[in-house]
């Protein structure tokens, strides 16, 4: 049962109008649906744009910051609760233990690194819960299609590239990952 959702996405809201308007989207999704969105505790970007959805929807938010970006005056103080980490280290165990599944938006290295350590645990059996990544616009269609070139080089293992599911809309990714609940 999926109780609670990493959410991993940009601190800024990109050149696209589209990105911005999923972010809102999938945390107005959420919160109807009653599962929590665990992401990065800022009050920027994306970031926000998903939390401030939630919280609009008398949804359930927790942010999950390290002390640097807490000391940069980025963090969310309106929502759920924020926990405040010495490290990114921590602040991703932290994310991937508070959370059920994993959605990733559009982003940049943060969110990709994020994307990845998630996809590298389940490879290794750290956990098994789902990872989906939120193509908006085909924001992710050449990273999709590298990891293909990977399997086909025989970097990548065709069941580790299936374990990245993969929705165009939010819908389609609720869909996904929560099946029994239609939008």
């Amino acid at each position: 049962m999926i109780r609670n959702v990493a959410v991993f996405c940009a601190s800024t809201s990109g050149t696209n109008i589209a990105y911005l308007a999923a972010a809102e989207e999938l945390g107005r999704a959420l919160a109807i649906r009653k599962i929590g969105v665990i992401y990065g505790g800022s009050n920027v970007g994306l970031m926000r744009a998903v939390a401030e959805a939630a919280l609009t929807a008398d949804g359930k938010v927790v942010g999950v910051i390290p002390e640097v970006l807490v000391d940069l005056e980025v963090a969310h103080h309106g929502i759920t609760e924020l926990h405040i980490t010495s490290t990114m280290h921590t602040r991703k165990a932290l994310m991937g233990e508070k959370a059920d599944a994993f959605i990733a938006l559009p982003g940049g290295f943060g969110t990709f690194e994020e994307l990845f350590e998630v996809l590298a645990w389940h490879t290794l059996k750290i956990h098994a819960k789902p990872i989906l990544l939120l193509n908006i616009n085909g924001f992710y269609d050449k990273l999709l299609s590298f990891l293909d070139h990977c399997v086909a080089e025989g970097m990548l293992k065709q069941r580790s590239r299936e374990l990245l599911l993969v929705a165009n809309t939010v819908e389609d990714a609720l869909a996904q990952l929560v099946p029994s609940v239609a939008i």
